[in-house]
């Protein structure tokens, strides 16, 4: 048979999808034909958007296992066990592609023959496979040829074929009145054996043709009478045969996607309720991929159907009287919002971005305020679904309102917390303001927004401003947070905590939760809104409640405050004795180990283990006795020890070194910085006292107490720098013999004048400066030279007496700038240089 292609002007659009960690993966869409390379079958699609790119290409080979399910998908697995989709718009293009691939596999010697998936070798034995007649008397047979066939692969692959090319669940379905009429229980279990048999082929022509109207309720008939509880009976086709089930609030004209809904429905009630309990993976898996292409189909319907959306938003408007449509209408937009979670990031953008320009925030704010639970509930899940997609744009939207000096939905929000009876709804809602609130929340980039064409985004994001969060911040901080919080500080005048009730509870519950997310995330502007409002003090008030998960909730906002190791925390908590709670519960506690004793241990064991010095004071100067009562733990006891080292006079020797102990705070540690300095040594101080005109028969210091060897000096130095320099030039061996070498000695210093003399003019600071740089240049000089030191050398030696003179002033500078008479900076130390050549010369 020659395989002719369609032709190439007819090309089909289509969907591509890979299947990707059990989800299905858009690839994009693009326009699918079939071709002809070199002998060999292939499916062809390039983008509908770049016609350079190409979606897929993809050989037919015998091996891949081709379906057709409905009339516009066509599955497969590749030769890369990869199963890959085509998700036509039209079924004619699906019906061309499918005869293409048909003929293409028929010529390769099996694959698909008259729209299934099945080989030849599986259509031979589906010709000598054949079930009885489907009659009453005929149930046992039928039963025990099904379970023959179920055995085996080739056996299941013949029924499913037979099954569906006969026709023959249409024939069993009668068979369910027939039985009932005739009370005949036995019948009726045979009959749901073997619905479920079929169901459970895996087969997804058969799950496409028992979810039609035709046969949907007699399928689920059988069903009803489960022998494996044949004393209950369900009421499966009361329930899908009920029509008020199906609200059409705004008509849809496609025949296609009603019927899609419809089934798409009804495959969901059979997944989640009639066979819930006996599906194999398998199944699931088929049931999941068909539900998913129906609602990729229904949502793509109704945002690309501007007429739909404009008649679906235009419910809410002033001129719309009818509430029930308006109830209705929230509810669809809801189920929307819930498909959209399992799509695409683009095309769950473009949903949102259709509705968004069509007055979605409208929606919500109608739904959020409506006195019925479940329509609450219904706006407060499309909220979440928004905020979780990008919170970004929505905290731009509110502060927007609040530029524009209209209300924005957090003080909604914050409202419907306080008020809200429903648990349910009062949790999102304390989950939207956090999320709002977050100022680490970011989404998409501008740039992949302006690749999307998304206007509507853009115009939100282009202000940055707008979407500052520490704007957004500040707005909230200055009015809303006084509105979110008035419960916490109205219960200052109250007594008793006893008589809280479930709602109330609840609601004390969220507002802690979410004080202690603003404490973590906005740790510098929530300070002084706290000191101002008291809340500590509220939160720890909440101890005295009986509920232990409320008191489990105050306890993790002061170990959130206390992690942070901010001292502004450790101040609020000490200032108004806030441990007084906590050691109540580790009393009441204490013959028990349960979550609550140890939420209370684990914080004080924080306290300890964190050496924080402040809280460790606080605790055992005001609960002393408290703490000493508490044994079966070593955590109060070890507490105690920590406060008497931190109390614990230093040492009477303690060195200038800093010496880290178990006691020393982790930060000081961590830091490496002092407090402060240790008493100096009273006979080191004496040392450096002593002037230069000090006793020259004075004993030295002794030696240090610390245990450390006294420090020897290199060179002996007189100790009264009023001596000659040629004292110690003297003092030096030398050899008489030796010539004196000849150096430019440095002019003598100028003798002091007498103490009766007049003072002499001060001395320009121009000049001064010239002199000392002049005395710098010569002391280089003489530096320079190699230095030799040897008990031999001549006297004459410029080295030998340059490092002597410097030596000397060095010395007293050192001594005189540690401690002396002198202060240091107060006296001018200069050095002299002597040469003796013959007879003494210097200063």
């Amino acid at each position: 048979m020659a395989l002719v292609a369609p032709p190439a002007h007819e090309r089909k659009r289509v969907k591509v999808y890979e299947l990707r960690s059990n989800d299905w993966f858009d690839r994009g869409t693009g326009f699918c034909t079939g071709h002809l390379v070199n002998e060999e079958a292939r499916i062809h699609v390039e983008s509908e958007d770049d016609p350079a790119r190409i979606l897929l290409d993809a050989r037919i080979s015998r091996e891949d296992g081709y379906q057709k399910q409905q009339d516009t998908l066509i599955v497969w697995t590749d030769a890369n066990v990869t199963d890959m989709a085509l998700s036509f718009q039209e079924p004619e293009g699906c019906a061309a592609i499918w005869e293409f691939v048909s003929e293409a596999q028929q010529r390769l010697g099996g694959g698909p023959v008259a729209g299934d998936g099945l080989s030849d070798d599986v259509m031979d034995s589906a010709h000598s496979f054949s079930l009885p007649p489907p009659e009453l008397g005929n149930l046992p047979d039928i039963e025990n040829a099904m379970r023959q066939a179920n055995a085996t692969a080739q056996g299941r692959d013949a029924m499913a074929k037979f099954v569906v090319s006969a026709d023959y669940i249409a024939k069993l379905v009668p068979l369910v009145e027939m039985a009932e009429d005739l009370e005949s229980l036995v019948d009726l279990h045979r009959l749901c054996n073997m619905m479920k048999t079929l169901i459970l082929l895996n087969d997804t022509s058969i799950m496409e043709y028992v979810v039609t109207d035709e046969v949907i309720l007699g399928v689920v008939g059988a069903l009803e009478y489960d022998p494996d509880f044949p004393s209950h009976k369900a009421n499966h086709r009361q329930y899908l045969a009920d029509p008020s089930r199906f609200k059409e609030v705004v008509k849809w004209e496609d025949p296609v996607i009603r019927r899609k809904i419809h089934h798409t429905y009804r495959l969901l009630y059979l997944k989640d309720v009639v066979m819930a309990r006996i599906l194999d993976d398998p199944t699931f898996g088929v049931l999941n991929s068909l539900i998913f292409f129906n609602q990729v189909d229904i949502v793509q319907y109704v945002q690309n159907n501007a007429v739909f959306l404009r008649e679906l938003f235009g419910l809410f408007g002033p001129q719309e009287t009818d509430v029930r449509r308006k109830k209705e209408a929230v509810m669809l937009i809801q189920q929307c919002c819930q498909i959209a979670k399992n799509l695409q990031a683009n095309a769950r953008q473009m949903l949102y971005s259709s509705f968004i320009t069509s007055g979605l925030f409208s929606v919500i704010t109608f739904a959020l305020k409506h006195v019925n639970a479940s329509i609450r509930m219904a706006g407060a899940e499309i909220l979440m679904a928004l905020i979780e997609h990008d919170s970004l744009m929505l905290r731009g939207q509110i502060f927007k309102a609040i530029q524009d000096q209209t209300k924005p939905l957090t003080d909604t929000l914050i409202e419907l917390l306080l008020a809200e009876t429903d648990l349910g709804v009062k949790s999102h809602m304390a989950d939207a303001i956090k999320i709002l609130l977050d100022p680490t929340a970011n989404t998409q980039s501008m740039e992949a927004i302006g690749r999307q064409n998304v206007d509507f985004f853009a115009r939100f994001r282009s202000n940055s401003a707008m979407a500052q969060p520490e704007n957004f911040g500040l707005e909230f901080y200055t009015a809303s947070a006084k509105k979110l919080f008035r419960p916490l500080r109205e219960l200052e005048g109250r007594e008793s905590m006893r008589t809280l009730t479930q709602q109330e509870i609840a609601l004390y519950s969220h507002l802690v939760e979410v004080l202690w997310y603003f404490v973590r995330q906005h740790s510098l502007r929530s300070r002084g809104f706290l000191e101002q409002e008291n809340l500590s003090a509220r939160v720890a008030q909440l101890m005295q409640c009986p509920e232990k998960h409320l008191k489990l909730t105050a306890l993790k906002y002061f170990r959130v405050c206390i992690g942070l190791h901010d001292p502004f925390y450790s101040r609020q908590i000490t200032a108004n004795r806030l441990f007084e709670p906590v050691l109540d519960i580790v009393d009441q506690t204490m013959a028990r180990d349960n979550l609550l004793n140890s939420a209370c241990l684990e914080l004080f064991e924080f306290i300890k283990r964190e050496n924080m010095k402040d809280l460790v004071l606080h605790l055992v100067e005001n609960y002393q006795e408290r703490l000493e009562r508490i044994t079966y733990v070593p955590t109060f006891r070890e507490l105690i020890d920590k406060y008497e080292q931190y109390i614990a006079p230093p040492p009477e020797n303690l060195s200038f070194t800093s010496v880290e102990t178990e006691a020393t705070p982790l930060r000081l540690r961590n830091s490496g910085h002092f407090t402060g300095l240790a008493e100096p040594d009273p006979v080191q101080a004496a040392y450096f006292e002593e002037g230069d005109d000090g006793d020259e028969n004075a004993e030295p210091p002794p030696p240090a107490t610390n245990g450390s060897t006294p420090v020897k000096p290199l060179v002996d130095y007189p100790e009264d720098d009023d001596e000659p320099m040629d004292i110690l030039a003297g003092d030096m061996t030398s050899d008489p013999s030796d010539p004196a070498p000849t150096i430019e000695a440095a002019p003598p210093s100028t003798p002091s004048p007498p103490q009766n003399a007049a003072p002499s003019p001060p001395e320009r600071v121009a000049e001064k400066r010239r002199r000392e740089e002049d005395d710098d240049d010569e002391l280089g000089k003489l530096t320079a030279q190699p230095k030799r030191r040897s008990s031999s050398s001549s006297l004459g030696s410029a080295t030998g007496v340059t490092a002597a003179s410097v030596g000397t002033g060095m010395n007293t500078r050192r001594k005189k700038g540690l401690g002396g008479k002198d202060g240091g900076a107060g006296k001018k130390i200069s050095i002299s240089l002597a040469v003796k050549s013959g007879e003494r010369e210097g200063a």
